[in-house]
């Protein structure tokens, strides 16, 4: 059971990061090598909407998943 706590955690604090870097416009996260391809293709400004809404969407995945696995939890007990 912990180990679905591990990946909803990740995929929150994923978001959060992609999410932060999206409204300081982060030079290390938008010079990374794994950026590039979006940065280069819409450009800068474009890149983080893409990336705020990315993180945005991670965290709200990650909360909807802990929902769901206490409901499940619930369910059993």
């Amino acid at each position: 059971m912990k180990f679905h706590y591990i990946i909803q955690g990740l995929f929150v604090l994923l978001g959060l990061i992609s999410l932060l870097a999206s409204l300081w416009n982060a030079d290390w996260f938008f010079t990374a090598r794994n950026t590039q391809f979006v940065v280069e293709n819409v450009g800068r400004n474009r890149a983080r909407l893409f990336y705020g809404v990315l993180g945005f969407l991670l965290i709200g995945m990650g909360i909807f998943f802990f929902c769901q696995t206490i409901e499940a939890y619930r369910d059993l007990h």
